[in-house]
């Protein structure tokens, strides 16, 4: 009898999901456990699990579909899978490849080196031209996301899609996910809702950098993890916020809602895309408690495993545009926080120290604070705390 794959409960305050992708196509064999169809929210990604090993006989909600909690999307038999069949028709328990970007031409994809297999995914267009051509989908190459069969292959296969001497040109409309459409709205409702400004500093990273050196091995032997940057700034966060507590501040009504603990998002790359999740109570935890969370948040982001509780909230967030390269940018703040910290690539650089010209590993910083709440002495002054805890990391352990 066939099982029904449901959309699961993501949260109270979740009532529907986007369709991301299909691990496995109609027809194809999946393992117990393995993903079966990777979905999205506004605020998460996660994967949905097939409950037996079995074949998935149809697909009700494709991919770009929205779908609400407690919907069937797809329909598994269960069963042993044929002999000679290997796992899923797709890497079912990897996590999926993003999509090209949305201006990326199909032809000047590379080439694929081997002709479509078991469960390829041909898209419409596809098929009818393979139909016109006489094909099948097994002879053809994919070269789209997820290995998909697109039309262009099916033409280059035939001859009949070469691209010209001048290089393509085409279009791809991609929709948007529930992430990228709750992104683009915060960002605008902070731009407009928001009186925003950013200050600069720099800061010269020879002490961490040294105590690092001194520290690490016996770091790593404690703790099993090394000592990096970030539980540095999370720190000197933490120490300013306690200084200047109207940083940390939101406007609510005609109130300042003030906050006596740390709730610190830190902005990480995911496998969809960047999220923020929060260190709860950053004021309580050590080096290690800092470096050891963010190991797991990171690894769990890359494979889509964030809870939407863990992306709620937060008094203050740092952004690392340093480790993409970014040498100086103006990070957004995060409505209804009140201030953003922005890191960035370190540099050796000349400065002058007591009087005389050395190279020093230096870093930009830029705070963006809502203007309505913080005044630009508290900002520079802000900042400038956390600039003197990073140059002098002793003080962030004596907090002096």
């Amino acid at each position: 009898m066939a099982i029904e794959i449901k959309v699961p409960s993501v949260g109270e305050s979740i009532s529907e999901v986007f369709i991301g992708e299909w691990y496995v196509s109609e027809g194809g064999w999946v393992d117990a456990d393995a993903n079966v169809v990777g979905l999205e929210t506004d605020k998460a990604t996660f994967d949905v699990p097939a409950p037996k090993t079995g074949q998935v006989t149809q697909i009700l909600k494709e991919a770009g579909d929205t779908a609400a909690i407690g919907d069937v999307i797809a329909h598994l038999e269960p069963g042993e899978k044929p002999e000679g069949m290997g796992g899923a028709d797709a890497p079912a328990t990897a996590s999926p490849q993003p999509a090209a970007e949305p201006n990326a031409s199909a032809a000047a994809a590379p080439a694929p080196s081997a002709p479509a297999t078991d469960g390829t995914r041909v898209m419409p267009a596809a098929s009818r031209v393979l139909a016109e051509k006489g094909l099948t989908a097994e002879q053809v190459a994919p070269s789209g996301p997820g290995g998909r069969l697109l039309k262009e292959d099916v033409m280059r296969h035939s001859g009949g899609g070469e691209a010209p001497a001048g290089g393509a040109r085409e279009e791809r409309r991609v929709t948007m996910s529930p992430i990228r459409q709750t992104i683009a709205r915060r960002l605008v409702e902070a731009q407009q809702t928001a009186a925003l400004l950013t200050t600069f500093n720099e800061a010269d990273m020879s002490g961490i950098k040294k105590l690092r050196a001194r520290y690490q091995d016996d770091f790593v032997k404690k703790y099993g993890i090394k000592l990096g940057f970030m539980s540095f700034f999370v720190r000197a966060v933490v120490d300013a916020l306690n200084e200047f507590p109207q940083v940390g501040a939101t406007i609510e009504d005609k109130q300042l809602v003030y906050r006596n603990y740390c709730d610190i998002g830190v902005a990480i790359g995911g496998g969809k895309g960047l999220v923020v999740p929060i260190l709860r109570n950053a004021e309580r935890m050590s080096f290690a408690e800092i470096e050891l969370t963010i190991a797991d948040l990171a690894q769990r982001a890359k494979e889509n495993r964030i809870g939407l509780e863990e992306l709620e909230g937060g008094t203050f967030t740092i952004s690392n545009g340093g480790v993409y390269g970014s040498l100086l940018s103006t990070p957004i703040v995060n409505p209804p926080q009140s201030g953003v910290l922005g890191m960035h690539a370190i540099q050796d650089r000349p400065v002058v120290v007591n009087g005389e010209i050395v190279i020093r590993p230096m870093m930009y910083l830029a705070l963006t604070y809502d203007h309505r709440v913080v005044d630009g002495r508290e900002a520079v002054s802000f900042l400038r705390r956390i600039k003197d805890g990073i140059e002098d990391p002793t003080r962030l352990v004596l907090e002096v």
